[in-house]
Formats: C-alpha cells, structure tokens, sequence
C-alpha cells in the first residue's frame, strides 16, 4: 500500500538532520570541556567544648577528615560543654561541641547578642552494664546499678543471682567514661574503692568475660561480643534505636553547635563528613552510638 504523502517521511528525515548534527555538536562540547571543578576547603576550624568530644571522639574525625582536606587545620580545646558554648557565645570558636543542651542562661546570652545556635546532633554517647554469660540476671533497676558500683551490694544473691561476690570493673579515673558514668549511672557517688580499673573497653570486657562474677560497663559495640551479656536497665535494652530514641538511661547526645551568621566554609564541610555515612561509621568504631534513621539502617550492616 502506497502512503498517501510519499514525501512526508523524506521531508521530516530532512528537517530532523540539522537537529540531529546541533545535538552532536552539543553533547561532543559538553565531552570535552571538564566538569566544573569545586574549590577545595580550606581554612582552620576551631572546636571547644565537651570533654566526650574533644578526649576520645575528635581525633579519629579530624584524621579521617583531614584525608581528603589536608589544607584545613583543628584547634582542639576539651574543658567541658560549658567552656564550648562560652566559646561561642564571645566569638572564640566555630563549633562548641556539647553532650547537653543549653541551659537557660546561654539561651538568654545568645539572644541578647543576637546569635543563632545551630544545634547538629551527630550521634551519642552510650555505655552498656555488662554481665559474664554465666550470670542469669539480665535487667536490672537504675538504682540496682547505682548500687552495685559504689559498692552497696557486693554479693549476686542481693539481686536474685548466684552466691558469689560482686567485682567490678570500671575504666580508669583519666577517662571521659569514668566520671561519665558516675554522672549518669551513679548520681556522682563514688566508685567502690574494691574497682579495678582499666585504660581501655576492650581490656574491660575481657576481664567481664573470664570472670563469671563480673560487671562492668563498655561501648554496645563491644557488648555484642561473646562471652557477655548487655543489661537490659529497667526493661530497656542497650540499643541504638533505644539511645536514639532517647529511651536508655545511660546515653547522652553528642551535639556540635554553630553560629548561624559566622559559620565557615570548613566548619560547614567538617559537619557534613561528621554526619556522613563514612564519619557515622567512625562514630560506630570508636564505640560511640551513630545517629541513627531507621530507612538508612541497611546501609549499616555492612
């Protein structure tokens, strides 16, 4: 069957080929030319604030960090979170880091010099009660661990368990964790003078697991690992979605504020590594607790 228009299909070939070429031409320009390169950052960002942070937390980021950005340079400075939000507040550093929020007279401060604090919250610190395998208890009351490492109970069958003495494990005066704990566990009483103390979790977690009538405390990393057991504290487990959901007792947010109206091209840029999948995963290894959104856990788990 002959088409009724035979010259239709020759026509529209003829006016498509000057497109065809123009599209050609195009896409071979945009082939060449290389891609508009981003300026690298540079600069020095200046960090002061939560001993959490600044002690145990900073110096993995910064290496990290510094990897890829070899031109920024670290100020560190770890006196407390009160230190890092005066810091701010008087225009001494780019980012107070802090393991609270700001009390009352900060906000006040803050708004009478007209600043706004941008409060990025980049994971947790978390510490887990850790039992050897062989001790069936597995829960016990915030005021059961007060209890037990300051010394109140010193023997298992106090709290439903085996006859056997308490020996508690802690970390060394030295460590952020050590007065961490006493702050959030023990309502800053003393640790029972019997303690033996440890310079880091993993050397803790091994004396949990060959003691049976041991208890300690260390990152939930690590209390995954066999031979202890992690407490669940007034029924709620050791988890990341518990910490983030703000439901385990013995957790604090990690948080690094900013000023909106000075924040620096690196500060920015070390905020975003921080909250990256690579900088979580730093979070993760240094046995902290990354934050966490339940759609982006997959990626995790590897």
């Amino acid at each position: 069957m002959r088409p009724l228009f035979p010259n239709a299909q020759l026509a529209k070939g003829r006016n498509l080929l000057p497109n065809c070429l123009c599209l050609a031409a195009t896409a071979l320009f945009l082939l060449g030319c290389p891609a508009k390169q981003e300026a690298p950052v540079q600069g020095k960002v200046v960090i002061k604030g939560s001993n959490t942070f600044g002690e145990e937390l900073a110096h993995g980021l910064v290496a990290e960090y510094r990897k890829d950005h070899p031109d920024v340079t670290f100020d560190l400075e770890s006196k407390g979170s009160a230190s890092g939000f005066a810091a701010l507040l008087a225009g001494d550093c780019d980012i107070a880091a802090a393991s609270r929020l700001p009390d009352t007279n900060e906000l006040q401060q803050a708004r009478s010099r007209g600043i706004e604090m941008i409060d990025h919250v980049i994971g947790s610190y978390g510490v887990a009660v850790i039992l050897n395998t062989n001790n069936p208890i597995r829960n016990l009351s915030r005021q059961q661990v007060r209890d037990l490492f300051t010394g109140v109970v010193r023997n298992w069958k106090q709290l439903g368990g085996p006859e056997a003495p308490v020996h508690l494990y802690i970390r060394d005066p030295i460590s952020a964790t050590h007065l961490g704990f006493r702050e959030l566990a023990m309502e800053n009483k003393p640790y029972a003078q019997a303690a033996q103390t440890f310079t880091n979790y993993a050397q803790l977690v091994e004396a949990v697991v060959q003691d049976p009538g041991g208890v300690g405390y260390s990152s939930m990393g690590l209390a995954a690992r066999g031979g202890v057991i992690a407490l669940s504290i007034s029924g709620m487990p050791a988890s990341v979605i518990s910490v983030n959901e703000g439901q385990y007792p013995y957790a604090r947010f990690l948080r690094l504020y900013t000023d909106k109206s000075k924040e620096t091209p690196a500060a920015s840029d070390f905020i975003r590594f921080v909250l990256s999948k690579r900088g979580q995963k730093i979070l993760d290894q240094m046995g902290f607790v990354r934050a966490f959104e339940p759609r982006l856990d997959r990626y995790f788990q590897d």
